[in-house]
């Protein structure tokens, strides 16, 4: 996507994602937020997102990687806790979400949960997604070509004009309210953008955003 000017249509599109391992690993928690502080922002991006896409139908949806790997396999609940409990939402780049994970790995972590390892075999393997995208035949020039679309494109292209957009992508603002607001809709971009799209499963926020632009919020 690239800036709009008022009058300029949406040009929809979707993605294709292809995994990637990193060759990185880790056994213990204090590789683990070596691992943190040093792979790519794509590999944070993974192991936060993937889940969405995944279990999309599920709402709220399951903890992050690296939540699930401190709880369920190196057996911390306590800081897994923690990991789980961050608001991605609040996060406007990579970077800073990255510090936050570093962050309460440091800070919660004695020198023995450091050395507590995971079985054999149960290592964290960071991986990254390599994302492909794709131009799709939807075009919309106003806003009613806008609602009836957006009722139409897959999970994968709203999930890529939201998520991606907004924070894999670095622009701080998803795709829908960047158009809305070149057509002076802010107000209904305000509101879009306030959305927390993490609570929600996909399908449930494709409708919280078309009843947002028909005036009715209902769902």
């Amino acid at each position: 996507m690239t800036d709009h000017e008022p009058g300029t249509p949406f040009y929809f599109h979707t993605k294709l994602d292809q995994t990637i391992l990193l060759g990185v690993r880790a056994k213990n928690v204090k590789q683990l937020l070596h691992g943190i502080r040093t792979v790519p922002e794509s590999s944070i991006y993974h192991h936060t997102h993937r889940f969405l896409l995944q279990h999309q139908y599920l709402s709220p949806e399951p903890p992050n990687d690296f939540a699930y790997w401190v709880t369920e396999i190196v057996g911390n609940a306590a800081l897994g806790e923690r990991l789980a409990s961050i608001d991605i939402v609040q996060f406007d780049s990579i970077a800073v979400l990255r510090e936050r994970f570093a962050d309460i790995l440091e800070s919660c972590a004695t020198s023995e949960e450091y050395r507590q390892e995971a079985n054999h075999g149960d290592d964290f393997h960071f991986m990254a997604s390599r994302t492909f995208v794709i131009p799709t035949p939807f075009v919309a020039h106003d806003l009613r070509e806008f609602m009836d679309i957006l009722g139409k494109i897959s999970l994968n292209a709203l999930y890529y004009h939201v998520f991606d957009a907004k924070l894999r992508l670095g622009k701080g603002e998803n795709d829908f309210s960047r158009w809305l607001r070149d057509q002076a809709r802010d107000d209904v971009a305000d509101k879009i953008k306030r959305l927390d799209p993490y609570a929600q499963t996909l399908e449930g926020l494709r409708r919280r955003i078309i009843g947002l632009l028909s005036g009715d919020d209902r769902n």
